[in-house]
């Protein structure tokens, strides 16, 4: 096998949680494109649904699986519903989350319901992911968690979400000590600055705002969901067979500045 080929995901089954648009969609297609096949999943069914037939137009398998994981069991649902209808996953990408605040806040500001919401939404069901997809995964399989720059330091005015997201780190580095004795590797990708609707939605940014967020990155630019794909490729495939524990910072190398900018 060639080094490029180990880039290639023929035959691998792949579970992309929030994958009905913005990052998830753009992992979703990155692996297809690799040679996955794909399970999409979000909220929204008609976003989910549209997803998939891009997946099946790229030649690969799909299912659309429209649910919230916060349901109670949802998380068990939809491992099993993947394996019943595509086999065994070898591959299980943690986006699902965001917020669903309608603005920033400081932390002491931040309400019990906006906290546990958070928390939630970019911790719980991450959690609840990764162990179902642990328990059905065998030896060489690939668990992903899309993490935050934000949960790398302080993060004012996005402190809840932020504290979800550095639990997600911790959740990473102890899944991937636990899990290595069975071949499985569990790795977080961080993102910087990328545009997509949440981030435009939750910050209130405007183009200007976004011009001025790009000057502050040191390769001059915004990411966009091809840039965490990307990485994401390398963390779930052979390629990676040797990584795992590890946080990917996916940033245009921005490491400073104001995090509440980060999602």
């Amino acid at each position: 096998m060639g080094l490029l080929d180990r880039f290639r995901l023929d035959g691998t089954v792949a579970v992309v949680t929030g994958s009905g648009r913005g990052i998830g969609r753009g992992i979703a297609l990155g692996l297809a494109d690799a040679g996955a096949d794909v399970v999409v999943t979000g909220r929204r069914a008609h976003e989910v649904a549209a997803v998939a037939a891009e997946v099946t137009e790229r030649g690969r398998r799909a299912l659309a699986w429209s649910a919230d994981l916060r349901a109670a069991g949802s998380s068990d649902e939809l491992a099993q519903a993947a394996t019943d209808a595509l086999g065994p996953t070898g591959v299980w990408v943690n986006n699902a989350g965001a917020s669903d605040a309608k603005t920033v806040q400081q932390l002491a500001d931040t309400g019990d319901d906006t906290s546990r919401s958070m928390l939630e939404l970019n911790l719980v069901v991450a959690f609840q992911g990764a162990r179902a997809a642990a328990a059905r995964m065998g030896p060489g399989g690939s668990i992903v968690n899309i993490a935050s720059g934000a949960g790398l330091r302080a993060a004012p005015n996005t402190g809840a979400y932020a504290a979800a997201k550095a639990g997600m780190l911790s959740l990473t580095w102890t899944m991937a000590a636990e899990l290595a004795p069975r071949g499985i590797r569990v790795n977080a990708v961080s993102p910087g600055p990328v545009p997509t609707e949440a981030f435009m939605r939750v910050l209130d940014f405007t183009e200007p705002d976004l011009a001025r967020l790009a000057t502050t990155v040191p390769l001059g630019r915004l990411g966009t969901p091809e840039d965490i794909a990307a990485a994401v490729l390398y963390l779930a495939s052979p390629a990676a067979s040797w990584v795992t524990g590890q946080n990917i910072l996916v940033s245009g190398g921005r490491e400073g500045g104001r995090s509440v900018e980060d999602r």
